[in-house]
């Protein structure tokens, strides 16, 4: 498969960036990796329940 007509920006570094328009390609606002994982009680709290109950069901099924 060819794009002969797709406009490359080599500014992109990566042969699939480079086929995205620029309104795509611009990131506007970087937000930091650690704002983006904030992990409440209510977080920790639904997955204890699902691992218990994923945790039963499997124990009741081998049993």
């Amino acid at each position: 498969m060819r794009n002969n007509l797709v406009l490359t920006d080599e500014t992109a570094r990566h042969p699939f960036r480079a086929t995205l328009p620029p309104h795509v390609r611009a990131s506007g606002e970087r937000r930091d990796i650690n704002s983006v994982w904030e992990i409440t009680t209510q977080d920790v709290k639904e997955f204890l329940m699902a691992y218990c109950a994923c945790f039963m069901a499997a124990s009741i099924f081998l049993a």
